[in-house]
């Protein structure tokens, strides 16, 4: 298999070295190739992924990952004759005679490491990025979901030579051998400790990486915020896909005195949007077996450590290991040690923390990683620049949730234990190139240069140094 790769690998840079960067017809091209492929395949897509989580949401599928993934196209597409356009920058008032600016070349191959999540849109994005920044790239989808993984598969053999792109499917070793190829960049999303092991691998080839990973996303709503919206939109953000998303809000931060009505709120909410949940075709199943018993386990050590659970289960399902279905859960008052509030969920589970007030959430959300989103639900201009200021997250969104992750024009990435590098839009297309900086000497460098700073030095060249670092 580790031949293989590599010989995937080698081709697309020969191919890469002999055609050398694409113009902007044939970035074009692609894009237009990729966005063709995915919307031919749109009905199947919507099949594959529900088929893979045992029940999506047509509708989620749609709307968090084919939306978000043509719209990324369409923008690439219209923007790209800008974004390939050399940028003039002023030259050092020293070298004031001559020119300088910064061009944007791609960068060779890119592999880029999807995850079960977000099947499209976690492999498919990146892609864009890549393909806009005149890169080839080698794909590996998560084997978590093998029917979204293989329909990946056929689209890019349809749209594509092998040389610009290729898929590669396989399990938790395939991925460790894709990992480990001398890409000239990767990016991983998906879970730290995986993160880490992708780093480590990568680190071997010096390859530059970009990990989108996770955390513990908080949302924080202010005293003054009507909690009755908050809570709809905490709890839209926490439930769709299961809350299986990566910038979920991963546990609400109320005020103490606002606790017990924010579960009444959750109480009327939750059964108006769910009212059954095993044959819903509105509300996702949890991926796989392992993922169930991890999160009904988190569920379990709360309620018996004394949390107060609620869960939403209008019709009195069952909801089993068999259909991997676990209800709406929102817990309180749980203690700080059990893993619901320690780890990343990653489910349809929602902690809600007592504060007293703004000073104790933000000592709250800085006494612990730093995540990947924070919500926070305020008018108060004052403070919701104070909470920007004095927190360090991967990106915000203010009242309301995730809405930051598609917009074109603001990076998306983590910080710290939640990743490294971002992309999406014009940063998309700045990760996989290399901005190589140019300078072009001018005719009065040409004369002095030489002349002055070059040895023989002499009197003159000693005071033309001292005048150019300065006095106090």
């Amino acid at each position: 298999m580790a031949s293989d790769l590599r010989s995937l690998l080698d081709a697309q840079r020969a191919a890469f070295r002999a055609e050398g960067a694409p113009d902007l017809r044939e970035r074009r091209r692609r894009l237009d190739a990729l966005l063709e492929g995915i919307l031919d395949h749109e009905a199947d897509f919507v099949r594959c992924v529900s088929a893979d989580f045992g029940n999506r949401a047509a509708q989620e599928t749609r709307l968090l990952e084919i939306f978000p993934t043509v719209d990324e196209i369409r923008h690439a597409r219209g923007h790209l004759k800008g974004w390939m356009k050399p940028r003039r920058v002023p030259a050092n008032w020293q070298f004031a005679t001559g020119r300088a600016r910064v061009l944007y070349q791609p960068l060779g191959v890119v592999g880029v490491i999807g995850a079960w999540n977000y099947p499209i849109l976690l492999v498919l994005s990146p892609l864009v990025n890549a393909l806009a920044a005149g890169n080839r790239a080698l794909l590996k989808p998560s084997e978590l979901a093998p029917q979204t993984a293989e329909l990946i598969a056929k689209l890019i053999t349809e749209r594509f030579r092998p040389e610009e792109v290729a898929v590669v499917n396989g399990g938790a070793d395939v991925s460790a051998a894709f990992a480990a190829l001398p890409f000239d960049h990767l990016i991983f999303t998906g879970s730290t400790r995986v993160g880490r092991l992708v780093m480590r691998a990568a680190s071997e080839n010096l390859t530059p990486v970009t990990l989108e990973l996770g955390g513990k996303s908080p949302a924080i709503v202010h005293a003054d915020y009507p909690l009755e919206r908050a809570a709809e939109r905490i709890l839209t953000g926490k439930f769709w896909n299961a809350g299986q998303t990566c910038v979920a809000p991963d546990y609400a931060l109320v005020p103490e005195d606002k606790l017990d009505a924010f579960l009444a709120a959750a109480a009327r909410i939750l059964p108006q949007r769910y009212p059954r949940l095993v044959d819903n075709p509105d509300y996702t199943h949890i991926v796989n077996g392992r993922f169930y018993e991890r999160l009904t386990g988190m569920i379990e050590a709360a309620r018996a450590a004394g949390a107060r659970v609620l869960q939403s289960n209008p019709a009195n399902e069952d909801c089993n290991a068999g259909n991997r279905v676990i209800p709406p859960t929102v817990i309180a008052h749980a203690r700080e040690d059990l893993a619901i509030l320690q780890e990343e969920i990653f489910g349809p589970i929602l902690p809600v923390v007592g504060y007293r007030g703004l000073d104790d959430a933000l000592r709250y959300v800085n006494d612990r990683p730093r995540p990947l989103a924070l919500y926070y639900f305020d008018h108060d201009g004052a403070r919701i620049e104070r909470v920007l200021r004095e927190t360090t997250t991967g990106g915000v969104t203010i009242n309301d949730c995730i809405f930051h992750l598609p917009q074109h024009n603001l990076p998306f990435g983590g910080v710290g234990p939640s990743g490294m590098g971002a992309y999406h839009g014009f940063d998309g297309f700045a990760a996989f190139s290399k901005k190589k900086g140019v300078f072009i000497q001018g005719f009065g460098g040409q004369f002095l240069f030489p002349r002055f700073f070059s040895p023989p030095y002499g009197r003159i060249s000693d005071r033309l140094i001292r005048w150019l670092i300065g006095s106090r």
